[in-house]
């Protein structure tokens, strides 16, 4: 008998860099602004002159508290502020400053759409460093972003597919963005992970050797790196090698990971307490008043959709992904019949015209919530009917005008029985072929009748009650 082949499971954990968007950096009073002209935006305390000392920033403290509050860990009652300590020419004063020993928020998790809990190591707040920047053949450096404030999120290695670790790293910008510490945005290194990764035969508890793929800023690159590292380390270890833990870096162009360095581990830092900065201590009574200022989270709001509004969760999700749409959909629903018919409206009509996903982010279009409420209140009412009222948004989404500059009393009266008969007949009368078509049982030929009627009504008439007496005509004729 052959020996059968081993499977072998990919185990993942996270540490992920967010930049907070508070308005200067976490020590000093420079703005944390992106761009600008190269070391513009930094000052003796953030290059790390000789004789500068370092002040706290209240808000950095405060933005990792709420941070914390999302993710539902313990926010520490005491944190303290520590040196790691590494010479690279981003890093002015050969240190970083840190926490390794008292960070300022335990615990927590980010619940996934699988029903399993990513479990959170900590929170700690940290000054970022410079930025080097190459080109042809020569290295500058741009201490603009040094000393601006970043919460380091370290997650336990609970993550077993590229597909949970992508939807991880998706619901961790999106809880950041929706309590608003951070713009998240990747693809200017406000958000940037590393992705540690190692493989083991399924069924085995032992990890295996782990190696760390450096300042991944894209969800897609992310899943590239991982499914070829997973890969690499597999094939490796089949052919009789061992993996050896390192620091990689994924280069985009090949789809590849290569060596930076050997990897690390917290006694090569040589960390130590900074004897600059005194001891964090937080009063629970401001953890308190934060918790209390906290928005809905996406998850219970999902949940709520879901549940109390019977919204598909398809759509819920499409609701939930940003704070501004959802704030929209809670002020449109406000007395309405059915908050599914504004559900259906925002995602059909109102996304159509909202080309790319930082357009939906900013969600800023003419009609104003309330006046979309409006609109569907008429629906409710059976004042106008649905063609009339999607006709009828369009208008408003082009002008910023109410619902009422395009609806007429007149409109709103409705057609009775006798009215929606004769048009039905006329509808029947004009159109032999589709009359035809639906005898010999395509049911879809109707609709053609149908259409024929609203068009005539001005919308005016009820579709279904219009289907109803046509195929009543057919019958009896």
């Amino acid at each position: 008998m052959g020996c059968k082949a081993v499977k072998y499971e990919l185990v993942s954990g996270f540490e992920t860099h967010i930049e907070l968007s508070t308005k200067t950096k976490i020590f000093c009073g420079c703005t944390t602004q992106f761009g600008g002209e190269p070391n513009t935006h930094c000052c003796p305390v953030c290059i790390g002159l000789p004789g500068t000392l370092p002040v706290l920033n209240r808000e950095v403290v405060r933005f990792a508290i709420k941070a914390g509050l999302a993710v539902h860990g313990k926010i520490a009652e005491v944190a303290k502020m520590d040196r790691k300590n590494y010479c690279y020419p981003d890093l002015a004063k050969a240190y970083q400053i840190s926490q390794l020993y008292a960070p300022l928020i335990i615990g927590g998790y980010i619940e996934l759409s699988n029903g399993r809990k990513i479990r959170l190591h900590h929170i700690h707040i940290e000054e970022d460093a410079g930025k080097l920047i190459h080109q042809h053949g020569d290295t500058y450096v741009d201490y603009n972003r040094g000393g601006v404030p970043l919460i380091e999120i370290v997650s336990e290695p609970d993550i077993r597919s590229i597909d949970e670790a992508k939807e991880y790293v998706e619901k961790l910008q999106q809880v950041m963005r929706w309590v608003g510490i951070s713009d998240c945005k990747m693809q200017e290194g406000s958000m940037r992970c590393d992705v540690n990764i190692s493989v083991r035969p399924e069924g085995t508890e032992k990890f295996g050797t782990r190696t760390e793929i450096k300042n991944m800023n894209s969800i897609t690159n992310i899943a590239r790196a991982m499914e070829y590292e997973y890969e690499r380390q597999v094939d490796l270890i089949e052919s009789g090698g061992k993996v050896v833990q390192e620091t990689l870096r994924f280069d985009d162009a090949t789809g590849t990971t290569s060596s930076m360095r050997s990897k690390e581990d917290a006694h090569d830092y040589r960390y130590f307490r900074d004897p600059d900065l005194v001891t964090i201590t937080i009063p629970r009574e401001e953890v308190e008043e934060l918790r209390s200022e906290m928005p809905e989270l996406p998850a219970d709001k999902f949940e709520r959709y879901t549940d109390e509004y019977e919204i598909p969760e398809k759509d819920a999700a499409l609701l939930t992904k940003y704070r501004s749409i959802s704030e929209y959909f809670d002020k449109a629903i406000e007395g309405v019949k059915s908050p599914k018919t504004v559900s259906n409206f925002i995602i059909g009509q109102i996304f159509r015209r909202l080309e790319t996903e930082a357009d939906k982010e900013v969600f800023d279009v003419a009609t104003t919530p309330e006046q979309l409420c409006e609109l569907v209140k008429l629906l409710d009412s059976g004042k106008i009917r649905n063609n009339l009222a999607k006709s009828t948004l369009e208008k408003m989404l082009d002008s910023g005008k109410g619902a009422t500059d395009f609806i007429s009393e007149s409109d709103m009266g409705g057609i009775d029985d006798s009215a929606l008969l004769e048009l039905c007949k006329n509808a029947v009368e004009g159109n032999p072929k589709a009359v035809e078509d639906y005898k010999n049982g395509k049911e879809k030929a109707i609709k053609a009748l149908v259409g024929n009627v609203m068009k005539n009504s001005r919308g005016k008439a009820d579709a279904k009650a219009a289907e109803e007496k046509i195929a009543q005509i057919i019958r009896n004729a």
